[in-house]
């Protein structure tokens, strides 16, 4: 079970501006989400898991630093930079298919990236705050949601999300993929 992870939470911290008050909220989501990809893939080594972790810091972002539901351009291209510049440009590729895959509504069948997969159903589990196990314990589960309690974080998504709507009706969800 996660309790804490220092990449995630460095990242997070560069983003500390833009995120203010909704912060601690996305951050105890991407460490909820975190712990959930881990909990999905056992086999995951040092590498894999420093990739499940850039793509979770980065995977709604741009929510922030663009001020758009349409965020998953943003979050992909400053997760390139951060890679590019961490000298992991060679995880561009699957950590951009983790964020941009992130809210597929049928699952992602790609044996190039068997991550990506287990990071669309780490984030559903999440959003659905546990309604979709993905097959998980429901106790851990539960452990991890009081662990990293959700501090406003699926109300200021009803917010964004309304407020989104009512000036793109056409477009209401820009992030779902079939």
């Amino acid at each position: 079970m996660l309790t804490a992870h220092d990449l995630l939470d460095r990242l997070l911290h560069t983003y500390r501006k833009p995120l203010a008050d909704e912060l601690s909220g996305y951050a105890n989501h991407c460490r909820r989400m975190l712990s959930f990809c881990l909990a999905l893939a056992p086999q995951a080594g040092i590498e894999d898991q420093h990739k499940l972790a850039i793509a979770a810091a980065f995977h709604d972002i741009g929510l922030w630093t663009d001020d758009t539901l349409d965020y998953l351009p943003p979050s992909v291209q400053l997760a390139a930079d951060y890679l590019s510049a961490s000298g992991h440009a060679g995880w561009i590729e699957e950590v951009g298919l983790m964020i941009s895959e992130h809210h597929r509504l049928r699952p992602v069948r790609d044996a190039r990236y068997p991550l990506v997969e287990v990071f669309r159903r780490a984030d559903l589990v999440d959003f659905s705050r546990g309604v979709y196990t993905a097959g998980l314990p429901r106790s851990l589960i539960r452990a991890q949601q009081a662990l990293f309690p959700n501090a406003g974080f699926h109300r200021m998504l009803a917010r964004r999300g309304l407020r989104w709507m009512a000036r793109h009706p056409l477009r209401p969800l820009p992030m779902l993929k079939w």
